[in-house]
């Protein structure tokens, strides 16, 4: 195999399929940065381009492109940019006075809704002047298909300093002698290889795989997912002689239609914000629960307000969605996605926040202990028996019709994402906050992703700007949230 050649798995190529004009497969965070301790107090494109053009081999992504293999036969590859401009991706604009908050966002809005072009290396990154009190602020946008929240954080990691004097990189290493990047038809000859193992796979795996279906996440909402769980696992035990064997049972976790669930338009609005670290913290200590049940717990409690507020909030409980690593040690410092999910009901039926905490703490406990039940490779099997084309119309036609014909697999994404404890500094200029910025979809238009930095959890809320314009009170609402259960802590 040529050395330059990475394969994108079933996870990332989905990220790809289901992108239209109107559903976007880009990540990214919006970074408020203090230039006063950069040199001369200023942080300027060029300076960033320079620091930029020295760590670019520690981010293989931002230099690698898109190669498709034709026909659908295998999945995309990543491959060396022959033509790599870091000039067109580095862009410079500025706020008009007074450069509000409500202003960067208006705009980080219109720039979040326009595709990456897949000719080149996804990602961009802006440098917007103008901001209040001298800051400036910093918007990245990346492909998901080439990161998840933990390997993003990585990146973090290859481009920030952990004090105002950057650090010195080591330059990349001699690349060895290859054949170049590869052609079509190279990619169709590295396709064809692949075609046999699928009847292969499908034999040796499925037995294993489907008595954990829906727990698959790429399965959730499919339509006889639980019964097919339960039934097969009854026929794993009787074909290993043991009957009496446990059989998978799960609760039905179905997702109302209608909050957060229409068909999202071209158009991106986000809410940010911080709370403290500390105070979640004490919230977690006094309750006896863990710091991700009492985030989920604060958008529980912002969303039923929400909700409430506009005469939209439905009787059951609305379903969130909560991603989590599965990225092993050996897997760190690598990219693409490596990342499950927790599909669990969220408190919004109850009125009382501390009943909101506990219900939450249960569901995602008992959702813990479901999704250990799933064999740890199971991404992998399933990427390595659907064939990749039959794979990618799936995903687009799952994706167009959920939230219209069927219920949505979930309405809500909540991702918590650990970030440093430390200060980090770019180009010299100190991080003050980071807002993560992700993905909505038609029938779930709604991701809240927090990411703890220093004493504080950065929020940053993505929604429909036609379904949901009034996002930032959902931030609000997440602070009050945390005030209701520290003042009735025990």
């Amino acid at each position: 195999m040529n050395t330059e050649l990475r394969q994108l798995t079933s996870l990332d190529t989905q990220f790809l399929a289901i992108e239209t004009d109107r559903n976007y497969g880009h990540t990214g965070a919006l970074s408020v940065l203090d230039p006063s301790s950069a040199p001369g107090g200023r942080l300027t494109l060029e300076t960033l381009k320079e620091t930029l053009s020295e760590r670019l081999h520690l981010v293989p992504p931002f230099t690698s492109r898109l190669a498709e293999v034709p026909f659908g036969l295998d999945w995309p590859y990543w491959v060396r940019d022959e033509h790599f401009d870091l000039g067109y991706h580095l862009r410079e604009i500025a706020l008009p006075a007074p450069g509000s908050l409500e202003q960067l966002t208006e705009q980080v809005g219109r720039i979040f809704s326009r595709r990456l072009d897949r000719s080149r290396p996804l990602w961009e990154l802006y440098l917007i002047h103008g901001l209040e009190e001298g800051k400036i602020a910093m918007l990245s946008k990346t492909h998901h298909a080439a990161v998840d929240g933990m390997s993003g954080s990585e990146i973090m990691t290859a481009l920030f300093d952990l004090t105002p004097e950057p650090r010195k990189v080591d330059p990349p290493p001699q690349p060895a002698p290859s054949g170049g990047v590869p052609k079509g038809l190279d990619l169709v000859a590295q396709g064809l290889t692949s075609l046999p193992r699928y009847p292969v796979n499908l034999a040796t795996r499925l037995g294993r795989l489907l008595p954990h279906a829906d727990l698959v996440t790429s399965a959730a909402g499919v339509p006889g997912s639980e019964r097919i769980s339960r039934v097969l696992s009854k026929a794993r035990n009787l074909v290993n002689g043991n009957a009496d064997g446990q059989v998978i049972e799960r609760p039905v976790v179905k997702a109302p239609k209608g909050p957060y669930g229409g068909t999202v338009s071209p158009h991106r609005v986000f809410g940010v914000g911080s709370i403290s670290l500390q105070e979640i913290k004490q919230v977690k200590n006094r309750y006896g629960v863990k710091v991700n049940d009492v985030v989920v717990s604060l958008v529980s409690g912002a969303v039923r307000d929400d909700l409430s507020r506009h005469g939209e909030l439905p009787g059951e409980p609305l379903v969130v969605m909560v991603p989590i690593s599965v990225r092993t040690e050996e897997e760190l410092g690598t990219f693409g996605n490596k990342v499950s999910a927790m599909i669990v009901p969220l408190a919004t039926h109850l009125d009382d926040p501390v009943e909101r905490l506990m219900f939450n703490h249960e569901k995602l406990n008992l959702g813990k202990e479901q999704h250990d039940a799933l064999p740890v490779d199971a991404m992998r099997d399933i990427s390595t028996i659907v064939p990749p084309a039959l794979h990618t119309r799936a995903a687009r036609v799952a994706t167009r019709i959920s939230g219209s014909f069927t219920r949505p697999p979930w309405n809500v994404t909540v991702s918590n994402v650990p970030g440093p404890p430390v200060d980090l500094y770019c180009c010299g200029a100190r991080l003050e906050s980071m807002y993560p910025l992700s993905i909505i979809s038609d029938g779930m238009g709604l991701n809240v992703t927090v990411i703890s930095y220093r004493d504080s959890v950065d929020i940053g809320i993505t929604a429909d700007r036609e379904q949901t314009p009034h996002v930032q009170d959902l931030v609000d609402g997440m602070s009050g949230e945390l005030s209701k259960l520290l003042d009735r802590a025990p």
